[in-house]
């Protein structure tokens, strides 16, 4: 520590949502036309976009410096004393921030 202060630990947040609340958002985000089933194409369409993302120079090939430079971005940016390490408080600047979203429409199960 740089400061010489100990560091607060991080504790989880609690949270009203249930694993099949969870669950269900997660299904909704997949099930892009609402139909109550995912796709093979639903299924990989984040998988897509996320290598998209990564592959800088377009080729359809993800080399590891492609691969690695987001993370390196954002270490560099959470190292605020530039040490090399994160700290509690640096590291917590790491997390994903995901914008809200409309609640899902509720899993249906399929009628036999």
């Amino acid at each position: 520590m740089a400061s010489g202060a100990p560091e607060t630990p991080l504790v989880a947040p609690s949270s009203d949502v249930t694993d099949a609340m969870r669950e269900a958002r997660r299904f909704g985000r997949y099930d892009k036309d609402k139909d109550a089933a995912v796709s093979r194409d639903e299924y990989l369409a984040n998988r897509r976009k996320a290598f998209a993302r990564l592959d800088l120079n377009g080729n359809g090939q993800l080399e590891f410096d492609e691969y690695s430079t987001a993370t390196v971005k954002k270490f560099g940016k959470a190292d605020r004393d530039g040490d090399g390490r994160l700290i509690a408080s640096e590291f917590e600047t790491t997390a994903v921030k995901r914008k809200p979203k409309a609640p899902p429409p509720p899993c249906v199960p399929e009628a036999d």
